[in-house]
This record gives C-alpha cells, sequence and structure tokens, in this order.
C-alpha cells in the first residue's frame, strides 16, 4: 500500500491558480500511474488528470485539458497538478490517487483536499 498526502488546496478567485501536491509515502513509487480526481456536491467522481510513471505521458479530462497541468518530481516522489484560469465550476474536493502494479484500477487513494473557486 501506498499513503499518499495531498497539500494546496483552498480558495482562489475565478480565473487564478492553484498548485497541488501528492506525496506518496514509503519506498518509492513504482507503480503504473498516480493521477488527480475531483468530486463536487451531489456529482460523480471526475477524472482530472493521470501521469503513467514509467515515461511521463500525461492524460487530462476534457473540461482541464489546456488549463490543468501534471507533472512530477521522482526524487520526491511527489505529483503536482497545477491548476490555471481556474472557474467556479472546478470547485471540488480533489483525491490523489496511485495505481500499483498489478493492479486494474487505482488502488490508493489520499484524504482528499477542497479547492473552492469564487466568481
Amino acid at each position: 500500500q501506498v499513503r499518499l498526502v495531498e497539500s494546496g488546496g483552498g480558495l482562489v478567485q475565478a480565473g487564478g491558480s492553484l498548485r497541488l501536491s501528492c506525496a506518496a509515502s514509503g519506498r518509492t513509487f513504482s507503480g503504473v500511474a498516480m493521477g488527480w480526481f475531483r468530486q463536487a456536491p451531489e456529482k460523480e467522481r471526475e477524472f482530472v488528470a493521470s501521469m503513467r510513471w514509467a515515461n511521463g505521458d500525461t492524460y487530462y479530462g476534457d473540461s482541464v485539458k489546456g488549463r490543468f497541468t501534471v507533472s512530477r518530481d521522482i526524487r520526491k516522489n511527489t505529483v503536482y497538478l497545477q491548476m490555471n484560469s481556474l472557474k467556479p465550476e472546478d470547485t471540488a474536493v480533489y483525491y490523489c490517487a496511485a495505481q500499483s502494479v498489478g493492479a486494474q484500477a487505482y488502488n490508493n487513494w489520499g484524504q482528499g483536499t477542497q479547492v473552492t473557486v469564487s466568481s
């Protein structure tokens, strides 16, 4: 199991930026991927972005393409989500997730961090 700890959430005005961090504790992460999901009140969990750990390939949900960027620091076992041009509809709890080798889906989750974008 990988313990994931998110940080960086908060309140920002529309058009502003935030950077989320997700640190994986324990051994050096060598799983399949790390990603970000979000869930707004009364809505289903939504895929935001991910990075395949082996080669750094990135993927984004349609609603955030061009505004959000996922990156990593391998030495720090940390993945980041840079969020620019934030909109009120980006308001949600953001969760970091990791997919271990052999797992068919993301099987490690952080506790979540709240992002609130005011209009």
